[in-house]
């Protein structure tokens, strides 16, 4: 750990005199889209002939450093036009690029820039997936899902099916940032894990990072996954959407002012509910009980000036199950959702040097409700955050980039609130637990070429975290046996926990056809999720570091080998991965949620630690008519609990194989085919190793912990979409000829079939036990229970 700060500092001090040499001048301005207007994330500018070139930003923006004299700028990014364009350079000019767009034919030049960068970046356990490809995948019920397709990598694996969250690298669910235009979000699923709150027609980037995090970001161990709102056409206005069979989404883009502002609103339901009314007789017991999820997506921008543009983003989802037993007068109701809002300035101060500023606000709360026979019982736990970050970025020349920044985030977490009436009888469940802490961290990070071969990406973080009141400490049996407390007013400082956070990655370029990266990481994070249940819910209660629950450490050492093969036709990767994480959480055994009421959660938890390792093995075809890739993962999750188990156990989420083969091949402009096969190892639970009675009542001895493995789970999917022609024949009288000219109306039906050969893959065990011990027939059983067969879907897609 010190051998690696030593190296990071030595490396941020030397890069600050790399950088002296002859007069050069600026070349900087922005690539955007033709026809809409947004910027292009990820485009390549470089100089012909020569190996200079950069990538634009999430705003589109890019700059170069280089000395007078003339030369010819080739513009590449993923499904575009390239362009070329020759510009003499005597002065700092300001030139902006717009590409058009090529979303059914990708030319060889494209594919091949696109993984000229994947040798040559520094980025080792990065994947920056285009949203166009996402939704040829085949797709569940119709809905287009990021994180589906996610988990289709190597080192990313679903939770379950009907599992809430992604595991990546041996990290629960909740060591994974996930981010929608810059602002936290801790629940992005609907319907159970079955979809995410990601709606594809609002979505323009998605960036997931599983292995060297960068210095600027923090509060999470294991993962980021970066997901940019489309930012609207500021051309002209237009409409587009979907209609499925549980679901449909509209979208509405427009200008508000051309060229200077534009707008964005989507919005998706599903129905659910409805189909059930007509499925369920209005005189069954059931009568009333349903499920649908909605979500609104808005987005803006100002272009304030040449120098300064404003965007302001914001989400609402909400998720409702109903169960209604009327036979036995039972009501449940959950509802569920995220509230989103963030407001960025980006402001251009040099043509090297730039700045984001960024509000960001978060709301996520659970709510369980009940009711039987006059008796009520309410359970409600949630989050709220506010917060903001000021981020630099200074592009010192073509060979080192810095950034550097400050963010802080305000938490308010209820982890659990209950409340318990009958009639008018209101029932001492005590007083709902309110925690308030701040967290804060400062970061640098500098990406230097020190050769054409060699490239370094050093950074360091540092991190602090106050748990303050007001709060209650409940201590049990602390004097004489007897319980007490402790009552800390507002802003007391109850904990401080601060540390540096060193992370460094690297590139070697053997030869221009393979590469060499390597990268270490150490982080912090500040919060903590716990379940009660084998699968993952929205019940899981989210709680923040306190005194009795310290924050989660990881460093995590990866080591690849990438390699092009046929001249950039196929691209692959080996990845070698250890991770180690100190200070998880669990709850003891025999918690349970109501023993909350008077009490702390953090007094219901056991501190463990954990450890991940494992080789992913990835290889695709990046052109040609047939596309796709084969993800393999090999890994070993344990943890150590030593109050639960003095051996070590296996996670819950340990699986030690996980296979994904993904293909899309497109017939022809109407026609576009689908296909994915996934396989991996069964999830682990614990299961009684023997049974016996006392009195009346049969009771289990549990062998050892997660000792058991579901059946392996395999799925094959098959989609298929058909286009309607998109161009029209109309007469030119310049020509004296009928052109084909674009339609302004567009639309496909998009067809799926999900589980293709009906496996019944598990969801989760139980213990069933029939007969009768005095008939000699008794006997004790497990049984499974599967959540989907086959399942056929149809979409019809617009737009104008």
């Amino acid at each position: 750990m010190k051998h690696l700060l030593w190296i990071t500092l030595l490396t941020l001090l030397q890069s600050s005199v790399y950088s002296f040499g002859q007069e050069k001048y600026n070349l900087s301005g922005t690539i955007q889209d033709q026809r809409t207007g947004e910027s292009i994330y990820s485009a390549k500018v470089s100089v012909q002939g020569k190996n200079i070139g950069v990538l634009s930003n999430t705003d589109g923006y890019y700059t170069l450093s280089l000395p007078p004299g003339k030369y010819r700028i080739v513009v590449r990014a993923y499904s575009y036009d390239s362009i070329q364009q020759v510009i003499e350079l005597d002065q700092d000019r300001v030139v902006d690029f717009r590409l058009k767009s090529k979303l059914k034919e990708l030319d060889e030049v494209q594919a091949t820039a696109e993984k000229e960068g994947q040798l040559k970046n520094s980025k080792i356990g990065q994947i920056d997936l285009d949203i166009n490809k996402i939704k040829t995948l085949p797709a569940f019920m119709g809905e287009i899902d990021i994180v589906k397709a996610i988990q289709l990598l190597p080192g990313v694996n679903s939770a379950s099916e009907g599992g809430q969250g992604f595991y990546v690298r041996g990290g629960g669910p909740d060591q994974n940032l996930v981010m929608l235009d810059d602002a936290h979000v801790y629940n992005a699923s609907h319907l159970f894990g079955f979809f995410s709150i990601f709606n594809a027609d609002a979505v323009k980037n998605v960036n997931l990072i599983k292995g060297g995090i960068p210095a600027n970001y923090g509060g999470r161990l294991s993962s980021v996954l970066e997901v940019g709102m489309n930012e609207g056409n500021n051309q002209r206005f237009g409409v587009k959407g979907g209609l499925g069979i549980i679901s449909s989404r509209l979208s509405l883009e427009g200008p508000i002012v051309k060229n200077k502002s534009s707008f964005l609103l989507s919005a998706r339901r599903t129905y659910i509910d409805v189909l059930m009314k007509g499925l369920i007789p209005s005189e069954s017991p059931f009568a009333g009980s349903g499920y649908f999820f909605h979500d609104f997506n808005f987005k803006t921008n100002f272009r304030l000036g040449k120098k300064d543009k404003l965007f302001l983003s914001a989400y609402y989802g909400k998720d409702q199950f109903t169960y209604n037993n009327k036979r036995d007068d039972f009501i449940v109701r959950m509802p569920w959702g995220n509230g989103i809002a963030a407001i960025r300035w980006n402001h251009i101060i040099t043509p090297k040097l730039f700045v984001n500023v960024i509000a960001n606000y978060t709301n996520y709360e659970f709510k369980f409700d009940s009711e039987q026979e006059n008796f009520r019982f309410e359970l409600l736990s949630g989050i709220k955050d506010l917060g903001g970050k000021t981020q630099f970025t200074y592009h010192v020349n073509t060979r080192q980039k810095l950034k550097w920044g400050a963010e802080y985030l305000f938490h308010t977490f209820i982890p659990t609130s209950v409340s318990a009436s009958q009639e008018d009888v209101v029932f001492d469940t005590g007083l709902a637990q309110k925690i308030k802490s701040h967290e804060s961290g400062i970061y640098i990070t500098d990406e230097i070429d020190f050769s054409d071969n060699f490239r370094v990406n050093a950074g360091l973080r540092y991190s602090t975290y106050q748990f303050v009141g007001p709060f209650t400490r409940y201590i049990n049996g602390s004097v004489n046996g007897q319980d007490s407390t402790i009552v800390y007013g507002r802003n007391d400082l109850i904990r401080f926990f601060h540390g540096l956070e060193p992370r460094l990655t690297s590139r070697y370029i053997l030869n221009s056809k393979s590469s060499l990266k390597a990268g270490f990481t150490y982080n912090y994070q500040y919060v903590h999720l716990t379940s009660l249940s084998a699968v993952s819910l929205p019940t899981d209660i989210w709680f923040p570091a306190t005194d009795l629950a310290p924050p989660q450490k990881a460093w995590q050492a990866s080591l690849g080998y990438f390699r092009n093969f046929l001249k950039d036709l196929y691209e692959s990767s080996v990845e070698v991965y250890y991770k180690s994480m100190q200070n998880l959480v669990e709850y003891k055994n025999g918690a349970l949620p109501q023993d909350n009421v008077n009490d702390n959660t953090d007094n219901l938890l056991l501190t463990g630690k954990g450890w991940s390792y494992g080789a992913e093995f990835f290889l695709k075809k990046t052109r040609g008519k047939l596309t796709g890739w084969i993800g393999y993962t090999w890994s070993k999750t344990e943890r150590y609990f030593p109050e639960l188990q003095m051996d070590p156990f296996p996670a819950k989420y340990d699986r030690r194989h996980d296979l994904s083969v993904v293909a899309s091949y497109q017939l022809n402009k109407r026609w576009t085919f689908g296909a994915s096969f996934v396989y991996a190892t069964g999830n682990t639970l614990t299961l009684p190793s023997s049974w016996y009675l006392q009195g009346q009542d049969l009771l289990f001895h549990y062998g050892e912990r997660n000792a058991t493995r579901m059946a392996d789970y395999h799925r094959f999917d098959l989609a298929a979409t058909w286009y309607a022609k998109d161009t029209k024949k109309v007469y030119d009288p310049v020509k004296n000829e009928h052109i084909e000219v674009p339609k302004r109306y567009k639309s496909s039906w998009s067809f799926s079939v999900y589980n293709m050969y009906n496996r019944a893959n598990p969801y989760f065990l139980y213990i069933d036990n029939d007969g009768d011990l005095l008939e000699g027939d008794f006997k004790i059983s497990v049984k499974q229970v599967t959540l989907f067969p086959i399942i056929p879907s149809i979409t019809w897609n617009f737009e104008f």
